[in-house]
């Protein structure tokens, strides 16, 4: 390994590919490594001076993100950006919301975060996916029309049409964070 790809370590979990698809082009476009989460031991990650993860998000929670928490103290001097795919259209409080729901205060003051839509595909969703993506549209199919808002009539409509947001251009603002 270069000393060129020690600058940079792209790491991601992912459920559906959506993120993985993301972390890959960052990864090329950086002249990064690129990691599966469940692949890179915590030692290695004191090696680079950029650690870039990427992570789905469940019920507000970004998906292995403990990988940068529990390895916080270790890290903190280098270049931490953040990125997490869902399916809501991007709004500053969705951004606070996250890093609210995921990161410590200290934490919240030192990592860059964006915020990535990904695809969604009912069929393609594992069983307890499911289930709770079906809880999710009977708590939308119980509103009044007028009480939703257009994420929840987009999330609707894709039970029936599969969506992917999900384009290489969109990994530009991270590219440009990294440097």
């Amino acid at each position: 390994m270069n000393n060129k790809n020690k600058q940079v370590a792209v790491i991601y979990k992912s459920k559906y590919g959506s993120t993985k698809r993301y972390a890959g082009w960052i990864a090329i476009k950086l002249d990064a490594d690129l990691y599966e989460v469940s692949d890179i031991r915590d030692k290695d990650l004191k090696s680079y001076k950029t650690i870039i993860y990427g992570g789905p998000l469940c019920a507000g929670k970004i998906k292995g993100i403990n990988i940068i928490n529990k390895n916080y103290d270790k890290i903190k001097n280098k270049k931490i950006i953040i990125f997490a795919v869902g399916l809501a259209s991007e709004k500053k409080e969705v951004i606070e919301k996250i890093l609210e729901n995921n990161f410590s205060e200290e934490i919240r003051q030192n990592v860059q975060l964006f915020y990535l839509r990904g695809a969604f595909n009912y069929d393609e969703l594992g069983l307890v996916d499911k289930v709770m993506m079906n809880m999710m549209k009977k708590v939308f199919l119980n509103k009044k029309e007028e009480e939703l808002d257009d994420d929840a009539r987009g999330m609707l409509d894709a039970f029936k049409n599969p969506v992917d947001f999900t384009e290489k251009s969109l990994v530009s603002d991270i590219v440009d964070a990294a440097y």
